[in-house]
């Protein structure tokens, strides 16, 4: 792969560049006016930014549109793909249109369970899992398809995948992560982290492989926030000494963004760089880079 082909993701995490990604939502609806918006206000902020996928299962506008709308502005975005709402013919069918629209990176996903979102009563896919998307992709860039017939011109991404650090058991995980490095996901972004000491031994225990990792950094809006993750989102824990901290604290969304900024910034002394998830508080990403400075 020449230098031209290679996507400013892939540029930052191989040239050794500490990267920072962030994730922005699209709308519930046609009208992309903030979607745009909090995405200018991430331009030349970060190297990339992932563009959600139906995430919590909840009906959004298309990642792949919305990829696109950041593409145009000059932003360079990380397609997320989900194997909830589409077979193997829709999911190859997508990432072949993410090519030829100009789309560089993509991030596979197994997807929530329909049972978190907002259409309870939709028949969920999982026709394939994220290790066989991981591979699908592969074949794809391999110009393949996934029962291997040759196929007229091949797709050309930077193959990404997620992980979940602080899961409990951390075996079954490790597992998975071990398969998608095998079929050939190249980065991984993290799930949210707040056990920095354990996110270290998982870094150093993956480091030898070559995959690049994104550690994921969640703002905690307010105390209630990070009640209701150790509740409700199985493999997040908050701990209680940062829930004290956002209690104490007179403005609780400026406490988190510190905490984040903290969180960054000891990234930086050994990580290969941080995903940022503000879910809905976009605008805060840009505090959030500065505090790490």
């Amino acid at each position: 792969m020449d230098m031209d082909s290679k996507s400013k993701l892939q540029s930052a995490l191989e040239g050794g560049e500490f990267t920072i990604t962030a994730e922005i939502c699209p709308p519930k609806g046609t009208d992309t006016r903030k979607f745009i918006e909090k995405s200018a206000l991430l331009k030349d902020k970060i190297v990339a930014a992932n563009v959600t996928d139906n995430q919590r299962a909840v009906m959004r506008l298309s990642s792949l549109v919305c990829s696109k709308i950041l593409l145009d502005m000059g932003i360079e975005p990380v397609f997320q793909m989900t194997c909830r709402d589409r077979n193997r013919l829709g999911l190859q069918s997508d990432i072949m249109g993410a090519h030829v629209m100009g789309i560089k990176n993509i991030l596979a996903l197994t997807g929530d369970d329909v049972s978190f979102g907002d259409h309870k009563n939709a028949k969920a896919v999982f026709d394939l899992d994220s290790v066989q998307l991981v591979d699908a992709i592969s074949k794809l860039n391999n110009g393949f398809n996934i029962n291997d017939k040759e196929l007229r011109g091949s797709t050309d991404l930077y193959i990404g995948a997620v992980v979940a650090p602080e899961a409990n058991p951390i075996e079954p995980e490790m597992i998975k992560f071990r398969k998608k490095t095998a079929v050939g996901a190249k980065f991984y972004q993290t799930q949210a982290i707040y056990d920095m000491d354990k996110f270290r031994r998982f870094f150093d225990e993956v480091e030898p492989t070559g995959v690049k990792i994104l550690g994921g950094i969640l703002l905690l809006k307010s105390a209630r926030m990070a009640n209701f993750l150790n509740k409700n989102v199985p493999g997040i824990t908050v701990p209680d000494a940062l829930i004290e901290e956002l209690e104490a604290s007179d403005d609780e969304l400026k406490k988190g963004i510190e905490i984040a900024s903290r969180q960054v910034r000891e990234l930086k002394g050994y990580c290969h760089g941080a995903h940022i998830m503000a879910i809905g508080q976009e605008e805060s990403v840009p505090d959030i880079i500065e505090g790490a400075l």
